[in-house]
């Protein structure tokens, strides 16, 4: 009986202490958290050009930080919201985000913003066709955001699918539950995700509406 005590004892310090040695191991840059926490404050309410609200860019930051991802891509730049979220977790876990954009103005802005918040180290940004480099690129990845044309979410998630690792997370925006006839795509994209039996999926509804499928088993 003492020592079945002793396993559960142990097992609740586990418990206890693990949330700590996770954020130990994060890597520590308070000037850089600082820079990127003034842009996005400075930049809070500028947003445009199908950007996530920030609520979003908070989630895809707290996703990446609770599972230690540290290979991300992003489908769908825009002018940079959401990759210096994804980017500026990232540099806590020594990761890189590879982030395309097909829209040259759009991709120039983002190089800038992403100067401006510090963070253009741990971004590969991309000017190109996503439905022409998404299929090449080498992979592989434990962390994908969807934001480019919803019509071809599913096709972005069947070639991205082999290259992401187990227990890897595959995002997309503007996902809902509730149908309408604009959200033919989306839906799509999210009936066949749902039907995998090696994925568990969910929607956040917090903010633009953000599925979360997490990669079981190949």
């Amino acid at each position: 009986m003492k020592s079945i005590k002793i396993f559960l004892l142990l097992i609740l310090v586990s418990v206890i202490l693990s949330p700590c040695l996770r954020s130990q191991d994060l890597i520590q840059n308070p000037e850089l958290d600082k820079k990127v926490k003034a842009f996005l404050e400075e930049n809070r309410y500028r947003w445009r050009d199908m950007n996530v609200p920030a609520i979003d860019g908070q989630l895809l930051y707290d996703i990446i930080l609770d599972k230690g991802y540290t290979r991300a891509l992003e489908i769908g730049t825009s002018t940079g919201h959401s990759a210096i979220w994804i980017a500026w977790a990232l540099s806590k876990t020594g990761g890189k985000l590879i982030t395309i954009e097909l829209d040259k103005g759009r991709h120039k802005e983002a190089l800038v913003n992403f100067k401006k918040a510090g963070l253009s180290g741990y971004i590969d940004a991309r000017l190109a066709n996503a439905h022409e480099l998404v299929p090449g690129l080498e992979g592989p990845f434990d962390f994908v955001f969807s934001d480019a044309d919803k019509n071809w979410y599913k096709n972005y998630f069947m070639a991205i699918d082999p290259k992401l690792e187990t227990g890897g997370c595959f995002t997309a925006h503007n996902i809902s539950e509730r149908r309408s006839r604009f959200s033919y795509g989306q839906a799509e994209f999210l009936d066949y995700v749902k039907s995998l039996e090696n994925y568990e999926t969910t929607v956040n509804s917090a903010g633009g509406g953000l599925s979360i499928s997490y990669k079981k088993s190949k």
